[in-house]
């Protein structure tokens, strides 16, 4: 067996399997310690490099495309610091990251892995029910529905609509983009209804605005990377021989369309007849709508 073990983590590989174990350190983000131990195999392995610096060096583990939920939950967005898939190598532990690396590769040679993207998920994803408090609301999954109990900071609109319930069926994908500490970030989970969407985060009762604390909101990766996992495969949207799944989701039919739009509108009306909306909010709100439509 291959192992190194460093401040922010420990990484072993057997063989068939790498076993990426967060560090217990209080430099170790929450994030990491949160998602817990990564057990990767060959198969969604693509390639491992060790990239020396002068004071440290850094280990990059590549998975196939499509094989972990976890990257496509979060698309690359994760910050370096809680990427399982980066570690931080002292500068007299360098050798032993090579052979480690040396070791990878050497087994992906004697073990071909295909280049193309995984047909599915090779990696299981966080396990449920799993639940994070974010500076919008609780958001909670339990494997077949999400939950979203709104905070008594979030927009008014949503707090009328009460908690956001969610089958698993009705989703297409959720979106993810982290709160940077100087930008929001948001979760939003797409549903036929919702897939013509265009409000804003703040004010979109499918999404969830990530303006609070960058390290607790990043937690909210693990619901979109639980749920991820539990969604069709991107590669079952693939069309023709091969070709790769189309980046955006399937749209419903022109009628559902329209349908959609009065349901939304109706919605809107309601709460603005029972006094939930001002008129400055029903008018902003319903030409936002109007214009994701």
């Amino acid at each position: 067996m291959a192992e190194i073990i460093q401040r922010d983590g420990t990484w072993a590989f057997d063989g068939s399997t790498v076993r990426i174990t967060p560090g217990l350190h209080r430099s170790v983000p929450l994030f990491r310690q949160t998602y817990g131990e990564v057990a990767v195999p060959l198969e969604a392995v693509s390639g491992i490099v060790y990239e020396p610096e002068r004071k440290r060096g850094r280990l990059r583990l590549r998975l196939r495309e499509g094989a972990d939920p976890l990257l496509q939950a979060t698309g690359g967005r994760l910050p370096d610091a809680a990427d399982p898939y980066r570690l931080t190598v002292d500068i007299d532990r360098s050798g032993i990251a090579q052979y480690l690396a040396e070791e990878i590769r050497h087994a992906l040679l004697l073990d071909p892995v295909h280049e193309e993207p995984a047909k599915v998920y090779l990696l299981p994803g966080p396990p449920v029910p799993v639940s994070v408090r974010s500076s919008d609301g609780t958001v909670s999954f339990d494997g077949t529905r999400v939950r979203i109990d709104w905070a008594d900071t979030s927009d008014r609109v949503k707090r009328a609509t009460g908690p956001r319930i969610i089958a698993t069926q009705d989703l297409v994908q959720v979106d993810w983009l982290p709160n940077s500490g100087y930008e929001d970030g948001f979760m939003r989970f797409v549903t036929r209804e919702s897939v013509f969407s265009k409000l804003p985060p703040e004010k979109d009762p499918y999404a969830l605005d990530l303006w609070g604390s960058a390290r607790r909101d990043l937690l909210t990766a693990l619901v979109a990377t639980a749920v991820t996992a539990r969604l069709p495969h991107p590669s079952t949207r693939a069309v023709d021989h091969g070709e790769r799944p189309p980046l955006t989701p399937a749209l419903p039919p022109q009628s559902d369309h329209h349908d959609v739009l009065l349901r939304r509108l109706r919605e809107l009306g309601e709460l603005h007849r029972e006094g939930v909306l001002t008129d400055d909010e029903f008018t902003t709100t319903k030409a936002a709508v109007l214009r994701g439509f």
